[in-house]
């Protein structure tokens, strides 16, 4: 595989270990849970770890952009799922917004 895939792949898993740490986040309750608290800071050095090895080669705006994107998509996918968190137009349209505008980053860089 070239760099340039591996630093893809790398930036994917990275932006799916940022929804891990984002969930773990929400199930520490303000850091007052030991095993979620824990689980955070491996999730979140893993993804900080991804995302450094990707900008290496990857444009740093484009990269940051699509790992926050990542992030973003898959907090609001279980937010709804699996908490009950409101699904109207207006949202579905604001996330549709964001997967072209990291398509849009993805295709120019």
């Amino acid at each position: 595989m070239s760099p340039n895939v591996l630093a893809w792949v790398a930036l994917f898993f990275a932006g799916l270990l940022e929804v891990g740490w984002a969930l773990a986040l929400k199930a520490s309750h303000g850091f007052s849970r030991p095993l979620p608290t824990a689980t955070f800071i491996v999730l979140i050095f893993g993804s900080m770890g991804l995302l450094a090895y990707a900008i290496r080669t990857l444009p740093l705006g484009t990269a940051y952009a699509i790992w926050t994107g990542i992030g973003v998509l898959g907090s609001v996918a279980c937010g709804i799922l699996f908490w009950g968190e409101g699904l109207s137009l207006l949202r579905l349209a604001s996330v549709a917004m964001l997967v072209l505008g990291m398509a849009g980053l993805k295709l120019t860089s």
